[in-house]
């Protein structure tokens, strides 16, 4: 087979070598993954295994101790503000200004885009109605009545606002329920078939291998395996190769016996 234009021009998305240490205890071992133009990932891993800590480094929220993240070839860290205008990111924990409406936030977070005003108006208004957080003219929702779903939606809406190039998404299907859940595998899908990537950081396996053409499973704050779902699963599912690469804890006899009763 012949190189395809994403190969020639290079992975969407890279994670080259980052390594992150705190108090002597290394988090992040030289991380290194590279998520093709036109494909969605998943990076799958136990709590504790190093999937935020990296893609925090990867979009520039948290300085490497070494290595870098790409984006389009655009180094993260040597040129922040390209790189930054063709990131989507939905971070671990996305704090949002709470007394404004999903409607107000959404204005507020394209202004600070630099966003042409209609354009942020008309983007505002298709992506509260897709992600079925719509609003009238007369009220809306503030942010801090949202249900944690409905946060996990406007912070994506958050992501796609300015039209990216790269989504970093960290559990994003997290308490969205499942019609929501069909809608978003819907977006992901039409932005990755118009050359987009996306890597979704996700413990739900089953997700990850409806969701995702490839995957990486990070574990001790290093990649344990990189491939697509076939390589990485062999002849079983995912969560049986990603028990075999990480160990299971298994319960001793006794343990806990006091549930038994």
């Amino acid at each position: 087979m012949g190189e395809t234009t994403a190969d020639v021009l290079g992975p969407g998305f890279e994670l080259a070598g980052l390594t992150k240490r705190f108090n002597g205890s290394t988090a992040a071992d030289a991380v290194t993954l590279a998520v093709p133009r036109g494909c969605l990932m998943g990076l799958v891993g136990p709590n504790g295994a190093g999937k935020t800590t990296s893609l925090s480094m990867a979009v520039g929220l948290l300085r490497p101790d070494a290595g870098t993240a790409r984006v389009l070839g655009v180094d993260v860290w040597e040129r922040p503000e390209e790189a930054k205008r063709l990131l989507g990111v939905l971070p671990d924990g996305l704090a949002l200004p709470e007394r404004l409406t999903g409607g107000e936030l959404l204005t507020y977070w394209g202004q600070l885009r630099g966003l042409d005003r209609e354009v942020v108006r008309t983007r505002t208004v298709e992506l509260l109605r897709v992600l079925e957080l719509e609003e009238t003219e007369e009220s809306g929702t503030l942010v801090i009545e949202y249900s944690t779903g409905m946060r996990k939606k406007i912070g994506l809406a958050t992501a796609l606002l300015h039209a990216p190039k790269v989504l970093v998404l960290d559990e994003p299907y997290e308490a969205v329920d499942p019609v929501s859940a069909r809608v978003l595998t819907g977006i992901l899908r039409r932005f990755a078939a118009a050359g987009g990537s996306v890597i979704i950081s996700s413990h739900v396996m089953p997700l990850v291998e409806q969701v995702c053409e490839r995957v990486a499973v990070i574990a001790d704050g290093r990649v344990r395996a990189d491939g697509t779902l076939a390589e990485v699963s062999g002849a079983g599912t995912l969560e049986d190769a990603f028990v075999a690469l990480v160990g299971q804890r298994e319960i001793a006899e006794g343990e806990l016996a006091w549930l038994d009763s």
